[in-house]
């Protein structure tokens, strides 16, 4: 399957109902009933949120066997493949500028402290 531009998954993440129902499918296949009853939810408005995560890639739906009236939702991991890619890239920018800040800073706070023991020691040679 084709992995979905990262922008639309994000879009869809960003509403914290619809993170939710990504949270809750992910622990086991649900149906669209059970999601608007566990999140308090009505039926349109929970029709509405899962529509956007299926047009995103997160979701899908799968025939429910026990009920072939009825589809299980599930999360379609592929959709997170671009998210998880994007945020390592991020992640490895910051750790990367973070090291190299912490490097300045720790040779300055080193710097100060041969600055401050300076006058000390020729102090001490004097006397």
């Amino acid at each position: 399957m084709k992995r979905p531009p990262l922008e639309d998954v994000l879009s869809a993440l960003a509403d914290p109902t619809r993170r939710r129902v990504v949270e809750l499918v992910g622990r086991k296949p649900r149906r669209a009933s059970e999601l608007a009853d566990e999140l308090g939810a009505s039926r349109p408005a929970m029709s509405r949120h899962l529509r956007v995560l299926r047009e995103a890639g997160i979701l899908q739906e799968e025939a429910d066997e026990e009920d072939g009236r009825a589809a299980l939702l599930t999360i379609d991991r592929s959709a997170f493949t671009g998210l998880h890619d994007w945020l390592a890239e991020v992640e490895s920018f910051w750790t990367d500028q973070l090291a190299s800040f912490k490097s300045v800073a720790e040779a300055r706070a080193l710097s100060l402290a041969e600055e401050k023991s300076a006058p000390s020691r020729a102090r001490k040679r004097a006397s």
